[in-house]
Parts: C-alpha cells; sequence; structure tokens
C-alpha cells in the first residue's frame, strides 16, 4: 500500500465531486447540491491561484482531497485562511485526514499565513477530532447558523496560529510562487505519516 500527497490538478475533478458528493447529502456540509467535474475543476482552478488544493492517492487512486481558501474579503484578513477537506468514506479513519491536513498547514505557514480557520458543523466528532488533535482551539460556535435536511446546525471555528504576529507581517505569497521543491517536500512529510 503506498500514499501520495501532491497538489491538485483539473484532472483530478472528477475524483474530487466523487468524493464529496455523499457530503452533500448529509448534515456536516451546508451544500444543497453535489458539484459535477466540470464546477469542481472550476474550484480547484480559482483555488489554487492563491491557495493550495491537495490530493491524497492511495495506491495511484485519489481518496481525498484538502484546500485553503479565503477567510473574509476585507484586506485585513489578507493573512488568514479556511482549511477544508473531504474523504472518501472508505478512506475515514485511516489518518488521511491529519497527513493532508498536515501538508496543508505546512504550506500556508510557508506561504506566511498567521491565522487559520477550521468550520464545522457540528456535532461532528471525527472533524472535531481532527482539528485537536493537528492544535486547532475551538474559539466560536454560531448557534443554528445553518439549515439544511429541515435541521437547523451550529457551527464551530476552530483556529490555529502559523506564524507570529508581527508588526510589519511577510506578505502572502500566492500558492504558485511557492518554491516547487518546498511543495514537494510538505508533501512528502505529509504521505510519510501514512507510508510507515
Amino acid at each position: 500500500m503506498s500514499y501520495l500527497i501532491r497538489p491538485a490538478r483539473p484532472s483530478d475533478a472528477e475524483s474530487c465531486a466523487r468524493a464529496y458528493a455523499p457530503y452533500t447529502a448529509m448534515l456536516i456540509n451546508f451544500e444543497y447540491s453535489a458539484p459535477d467535474g466540470a464546477e469542481m475543476a472550476r474550484r480547484i482552478t480559482e483555488t489554487m491561484r492563491d491557495y493550495p488544493w491537495l490530493i491524497c492517492e492511495k495506491d495511484g487512486e485519489v481518496i481525498g482531497y484538502a484546500y485553503a481558501h479565503r477567510f473574509r474579503t476585507r484586506p485585513a484578513y489578507d493573512w488568514d485562511a479556511e482549511l477544508s477537506i473531504y474523504l472518501d468514506r472508505s478512506a475515514t479513519g485511516a489518518g488521511v485526514g491529519p497527513a493532508l491536513y498536515s501538508a496543508l498547514l505546512e504550506l500556508l505557514r510557508l506561504q506566511n499565513y498567521v491565522n487559520v480557520y477550521g468550520a464545522v458543523s457540528i456535532p461532528n466528532p471525527p472533524s472535531e477530532r481532527l482539528h485537536e488533535k493537528l492544535g486547532f482551539e475551538r474559539v466560536a460556535v454560531f448557534r443554528r447558523t445553518g439549515r439544511k435536511l429541515g435541521e437547523w446546525r451550529d457551527l464551530a471555528f476552530y483556529h490555529i496560529v502559523l506564524n507570529d504576529y508581527a508588526a510589519s507581517p511577510a506578505e502572502v505569497i500566492p500558492f504558485p510562487a511557492l518554491a516547487p521543491e518546498a511543495v514537494l517536500r510538505a508533501c512528502a512529510e505529509g504521505a510519510a505519516r501514512l507510508n510507515k
């Protein structure tokens, strides 16, 4: 069994759409309809203009992905990012989540992001454990903020600090401008957690 973590390509869109689709039928995700491959390709391309989108493969087959995106739109939030992760149901509980998130967090640290947030519809024990395992702290819960499948759901925000709160923080480096060897190293270190 061999695992690989790597940056996404638009050609991964169909695999990502398949992994994501079941979540749109669940209360833990607030999207109502599953996007098709074309929409997922658009999302990958748009996201990767600035942020990492990582794929995890097991023996050459895509089993999950994680990506970062903008937290809020005003310039004061330029050093903040939010994370999302989705795994094929066959990959849950195998350590894929921590491996993907670890690689993603390292890339965001290298990009000079300071604050990173994870939003979790609760209750969702696996996602809550994932964030806590990686050192995130639950900082807020918005009560009954999302409605899906006839239920109102709470949304918890988890937070981790990646870089110092400098008076003049380093400019954020867009993901495509990171050194390729740094990207490969972060991905390899994430995959090493699975290839023990």
